[in-house]
């Protein structure tokens, strides 16, 4: 887990960043607890930000207290086992394949007291399809159901279809960019995309942002 800064050094500005977001998203919806969100990057260039963003996420929100799963969902380029140092022989794709009477429980401890992790699993030929499946709304049910958050990792939005599949079942939806890569007609397009399926758009993590001037990741709450 060294690439997780708010492990490694929870001391600097980059982790103060993350519980920045933390804290922000916690107030993303008044009167309205935010218990389960995608996070996800409007374009490939963004894509191992946008997976970085949901684990140190994940591991800020466990050190406050809160029970939280991570869901890697994106069953074409995976990245949460390798973040979190799991192995990844079984995982969603697996669960979902086997079906709720045969999958054991796919959630795997990490070293992070309250923070599980469901890896992605071997990949699918059809990633789309088992996201949009009864089983995967069942399963995101049963997580929400058994912790206080639920964070869903998934291949970028304007790429392929899967993050727009998962979008509507989730509480909201973080949008990932960075600074200097992220143009912005691929974050625009990825947004019509999401309004598109009525999904809640809470929010938007930039990140490689210079550390004295900003942090390294910043929040910025989306407005109608």
């Amino acid at each position: 887990m060294s690439d997780l800064a708010t492990l490694t050094d929870p001391q600097s500005q980059v982790a103060e960043a993350y519980r920045s977001l933390r804290t922000n998203l916690a107030f993303a919806r008044p009167g309205q607890p935010l218990r389960s969100l995608l996070v996800a990057a409007p374009a490939v260039a963004e894509a191992d930000d946008a997976a970085l963003t949901l684990a140190n996420l994940a591991v800020v929100a466990a050190q406050a207290g809160q029970r939280v799963v991570v869901v890697d969902a994106d069953l074409r380029r995976p990245r949460q086992h390798a973040l979190f140092g799991l192995p990844n022989d079984d995982g969603l794709s697996t669960a979902l394949v086997a079906g709720p009477a045969q999958a054991g429980s796919p959630v795997q401890n990490t070293s992070v007291e309250r923070l599980g992790v469901i890896t992605s699993g071997p990949l699918p030929p059809n990633p789309a399809e088992l996201l949009g499946s009864p089983g995967m709304a069942a399963l995101l049910d049963r997580l929400a159901a058994d912790h206080d958050l639920v964070l869903v990792g998934a291949p970028p939005v304007g790429a392929v279809t899967d993050a727009a599949v998962l979008a509507p079942r989730l509480d909201g939806v973080l949008l990932v960019l960075a600074a200097g890569r992220s143009r912005r007609d691929q974050a625009q397009r990825a947004r019509a995309v999401l309004d598109q399926v009525g999904a809640a758009v809470v929010g938007i993590a930039l990140t490689d942002v210079a550390p004295d001037a900003a942090g390294y990741t910043h929040y910025g709450a989306e407005r109608s």
